[in-house]
């Protein structure tokens, strides 16, 4: 029992505080109301990424990914984990899904909607990439009874690896998962990839841009961008159209070459790199975050009621998207 609750203290923690904060003001004789979103979101934050947890921190990165399937069994997925070997130790994967497929036949299209959960060297990485693990949870759980278009599968995947050492390398879990789809043959029509989306200002002056964007947008730090290279135009198009026709939050749309600075970093470029549609969802990480890969990257700092808004968007989007989908 004591190295049981070692090994998932975060998980069990975590749990208790959403059980907890549901209890508050509840009429005894009525059904417990729902917990809002925003205190979910920061109640997996707290979860995942109070601690630097990557490779070299292993117990604490398998502590992440445990607290991760534990809540999406919790909503009664079953679990697919993609496990290999980086740096001597295996990690993983994580993955479940929506379908509307027959039985025992391929997916027509396929739709990514996922996240890195491990930190950078150094970093608990509240916003980066807790905001996104927490939002892609939320995400499974708000859209567990979706009903795709016929022939279509929706996958919500927890990636491992995405910090250094481990950017754009063969180690990278993206690039695991996006080379296996690739070798199955498999049709991915649009990955949406959510990096760093919980910090938001109305001071002037807070959002630094890529040379030569400074008059294309804001310099506020408060929407969320949708965010690709020129090959993944249409999916980015289509994203921000179905967010701003759901959603009132500030959102706005970049198409550029890879070139551009930070239009390629992150797990969206391991699916470019093998043909694939791909978008990061971002705050814009460290052009607008000032505690972007430090040990300051903690879950006191998010604007929880701002990524809840925007998780409720992509919920919106991602619906439109899956539903609009044609065979």
């Amino acid at each position: 029992m004591r190295s049981f609750l070692r090994e998932h203290w975060k998980s069990i923690a975590a749990i208790v505080v959403l059980v907890l904060l549901a209890m508050v003001s509840v009429d005894p004789g009525a059904a417990a109301p729902e917990l809002p979103l925003a205190a979910r979101l920061r109640a997996h934050v707290t979860a995942i990424a109070s601690s630097e947890h990557n490779t070299t921190t292993p117990a604490e990165l398998d502590q992440a990914a445990r607290y991760i399937e534990d809540v999406l069994k919790a909503e009664g997925y079953p679990i697919r984990r993609q496990e290999y070997r980086a740096g001597g130790q295996m990690v993983r994967n994580i993955e479940v899904s929506v379908s509307n497929v027959a039985p025992h036949t391929k997916p027509a299209r396929i739709f990514i909607v996922g996240a890195h959960y491990d930190s950078a060297p150094g970093a608990p990485g509240a916003n980066d990439n807790g905001s996104g693990t927490a939002a892609v949870l939320e995400l499974s759980r708000l859209l567990k009874d979706m009903r795709p278009s016929q022939g279509t599968e929706v996958k919500f995947v927890f990636f491992v690896n995405e910090e250094p050492p481990w950017f754009k390398g063969e180690e990278m879990g993206s690039l695991q998962h996006a080379r296996q789809l690739h070798e199955e043959g498999q049709n991915v029509e649009g990955a949406l990839v959510l990096e760093t989306i919980g910090w938001y200002t109305q001071q002037r002056h807070s959002q630094q841009l890529p040379p030569g964007m400074q008059k294309r947008f804001p310099d506020t730090g408060n929407f969320i961008a949708f965010v690709g290279t020129i090959a993944s135009s249409r999916l980015v198009q289509d994203a921000l159209s179905a967010f701003r026709a759901a959603s009132d939050f500030p959102a706005h749309g970049l198409a550029a070459p890879a070139y551009v600075q930070g239009v390629t970093l992150s797990d969206h470029s391991s699916y470019n790199r093998f043909g694939y549609p791909a978008i990061m969802i971002t705050d814009t990480a460290f052009m607008r975050y000032p505690y972007y890969h430090t040990a300051e990257d903690t879950p006191d700092k998010l604007d929880y009621d701002s990524t809840a808004r925007v998780v409720q968007g992509l919920a919106r989007t991602i619906v439109a998207l899956a539903a609009g989908a044609q065979g």
